[in-house]
């Protein structure tokens, strides 16, 4: 994922604002704070966007923004 790329699903959720919680990514993955599910994946890509270890970072960020744009 480049720099670019983040700094997109990162403007995404800016302008999509602070979403209500829990909000579950699946059976497994219940967000109950927003912000800090934010800043815990967003900041590791930004430090380190190529390592492979963030994969499943970008995999439930992704996830997330798919479903907030299914419920607008």
């Amino acid at each position: 994922m480049t720099i670019q790329e983040i700094q997109q699903l990162e403007d995404f959720f800016a302008q999509a604002g602070k979403q209500q919680v829990p909000i579950y990514l699946n059976e497994a993955t219940v967000i109950t704070d927003y912000d800090h599910f934010l800043e815990s994946h967003l900041m590791p890509l930004k430090l380190n966007p190529d390592a492979k270890v963030n994969q499943p970072l970008i995999h439930r960020l992704k996830m997330l923004k798919l479903l907030i744009e299914s419920n607008s």
